[in-house]
């Protein structure tokens, strides 16, 4: 959806998800799927065709042209029901974070030199109110000079929030990746609603596969048995800063071992209530640039 069809200031657009859950990979880039079709989440052999609006025939139609797939269900919720909460505006270090749908009077940010990122998560998760990514946040802040720094390489970007904040951060190269396509159209949708696509690049593709590429900092808010296959890659090492989170305290500890026989150096350690865990460290022999 785009910003002109946002309605009126503080109203979500997304009142009502109408949901298709389907058996295969549905193919959606080359159909008119109108102007309700909100996007289509493909993973593991399965497709969630989402709608602001009933799309009955549209999605008959799809499944016509694709004899493979199968409808198996529909479900009709409210947006907070699938998302967990509504966006609002909220602060977070000098960041202030805010959808789309309602204005924010950059002259009334908290604190001189505020950083205003609008964030439309759609059916995105990652809206940055949960732990891990307030503490990715936070790191980034203290991690990153003024100046900030030439590469940096956000795996599992999800929305795209932790990209537009290394971009507001004055980060000037920032490859966003995620291997969930919806992810990555989500992320690219509020990189232009930033202004932004001079500075970050969202890609598709395997986080093992892109950790490889050149970067100052690297950024991992993923999945416990991806960031193992991750740290397992020899490009990690060639990284001098990283930040590693979404881990679970047991899923913590197997990392920070691993990371104990790497030749790195933890610099921080955060546990959110014990339970949401992240890491801040440096490859041994990077030049500092905190």
């Amino acid at each position: 959806m785009s910003e002109d069809n946002h309605p009126p200031d503080g109203l979500c657009p997304y009142d009502r998800l109408h949901i298709y859950y389907l058996s295969g990979c549905a193919r959606t880039a080359d159909q008119a799927m109108g102007p309700d079709f909100i996007g289509n989440w493909v993973e593991d052999g399965f497709s969630f065709l989402f709608f602001s609006q009933s799309a009955d025939d549209r999605v008959a139609q799809v499944t016509a042209g694709q004899p493979e797939l199968v409808l198996l269900d529909r479900y009709t919720m409210g947006y907070e029901e699938w998302l967990g909460e509504i966006p609002t505006p909220f602060d977070i270090g000098s960041f202030t974070v805010s959808p789309p749908w309602v204005s924010v009077n950059r002259l009334l940010l908290p604190g001189f030199g505020a950083r205003h990122i609008v964030l439309d998560p759609g059916v995105v998760f990652g809206t940055g109110t949960h732990p891990t990514t307030r503490d990715c946040l936070e790191l980034m802040e203290a991690v990153l000079p003024p100046r900030g720094v030439e590469r940096v390489l956000d795996l599992g970007c999800g929305t795209g929030l932790l990209s537009l904040a290394a971009a507001r951060l004055r980060c000037r190269n920032i490859l966003a990746v995620d291997f969930n396509a919806l992810a990555v159209e989500t992320t690219w949708r509020n990189v232009l609603l930033n202004g932004l696509d001079h500075r970050i690049l969202p890609v598709r593709g395997l986080a093992e596969e892109m950790v490889n590429m050149k970067a100052d900092l690297l950024i991992a808010n993923i999945h416990f048995d991806v960031m193992v296959k991750i740290l397992n890659e020899p490009g990690f090492l060639e990284k001098p800063y990283f930040i590693l989170s979404g881990l679970l305290r047991t899923q913590a500890r197997a990392v920070e071992a691993m990371l104990a026989d790497l030749p790195v150096t933890l610099l921080e350690i955060r546990s959110q209530t014990g339970v949401w865990h992240s890491f801040l460290g440096k490859s041994r022999g990077a030049i500092d640039f905190i």
